[in-house]
């Protein structure tokens, strides 16, 4: 029952951190007078990734490369089925035929450097290097082509960087609020890792699993909620835009982070059948999509459905 409460608790210092850590930084940010499009893309785009990249940095250095990979490609296959199920299923999501074009491009080749990097079985400290200077790349270049454009995804990332931060505050103490959210975060995160080991030993079932599914699932939780809301708010394409970018940054940020800092192997369950899975589910997403630019409910009660059968397959392997 201990070990549950880690779990628990742990998943909720990570929740909670990540909120303030991402209302902190994006108050210091724009009281320094960054620019609300810099910060959508940068600041909100790796606050809301931050439980997942703390996560798996600790399950790296604690020497649980399944937890650390897993927690990527689970969370990016929880990202499209899970959350944009759910989401689905409240508000049809639809995309700006742009939109589509230029993120679905780069959601595609992230997902296939991620399939190169876990079918190499290391993930080394060059490949790790890599991802990050591709990431920042794309930072750059999507920054100065929506500044240019001023299109319906500039305007987008604004109103995100705007619900991030809800309100004004000076900036020590929105510095002190990002202090304090990335303590959480860290502090949650250990527990969370630590309980996730010693329930997969207790039953018996690899880390991975773990990683693959509770850990996924539970860094995945800010945004869950955060699509929730801006469907029941209408706000069908921040949802789309929230999940197409937590998955590029999952991919360039955290594994390339992980990999920089600390080179793991990679599991090899990942390599022979959920990088798999990840690339049939985007390659789904994009087709979902390319009717008339909108995931329906139907196909959002599909994912759904994908979702669960996925997991008890997971579930099942490990009993």
């Amino acid at each position: 029952m201990t070990v549950y409460l880690l779990l628990a608790a742990g998943l909720v210092l990570l929740t909670l951190g990540g909120e303030i850590l991402v209302r902190g930084a994006v108050n210091a940010a724009r009281g320094l007078g960054v620019s609300p499009l810099l910060v959508g893309l940068t600041v909100v785009g790796f606050g809301t990734s931050t439980p997942e990249l703390v996560t798996s940095l600790t399950a790296a250095f604690q020497g649980s490369p399944g937890i650390a990979v897993g927690n990527v490609v689970g969370s990016n296959i929880a990202n499209i089925l899970l959350i944009l199920g759910v989401t689905a299923l409240i508000l049809p999501l639809t995309v700006a035929r742009e939109a589509y074009r230029r993120d679905g491009l780069m959601l595609v080749l992230t997902t296939l450097a991620c399939l190169g990097a876990v079918l190499t079985g290391f993930l080394g400290r060059w490949l790790g290097v890599g991802f990050l200077l591709a990431l920042l790349a794309y930072i750059a270049w999507a920054y100065f082509n929506e500044r240019d454009s001023a299109d319906a995804e500039a305007e987008r990332q604004v109103h995100q960087a705007e619900d991030a931060a809800r309100s004004t505050m000076p900036v020590l103490t929105a510095l002190l609020l990002t202090i304090a959210g990335i303590a959480l975060t860290v502090f949650g995160a250990r527990l969370l890792v630590s309980a996730a080991i010693a329930i997969a030993q207790g039953f018996g079932i690899s880390d991975t699993i773990i990683g693959l599914t509770v850990v996924a699932v539970g860094t995945s939780l800010p945004e869950l909620v955060a699509c929730a809301i801006a469907a029941l708010r209408r706000h069908s394409d921040v949802a789309l835009g929230n999940v197409v970018g937590s998955n590029i940054y999952n991919v360039l940020g955290i594994l390339g982070a992980t990999a920089a800092v600390h080179p793991i192997p990679v599991p090899p369950q990942i390599a022979r059948l959920d990088i798999w899975v990840l690339v049939a589910v985007t390659a789904l997403l994009l087709l979902f999509l390319r009717t008339g630019l909108t995931l329906k409910r139907w196909e959002g009660g599909v994912f759904l459905l994908l979702y669960i059968t996925y997991v008890g397959w997971l579930v099942a392997g490990a009993s």
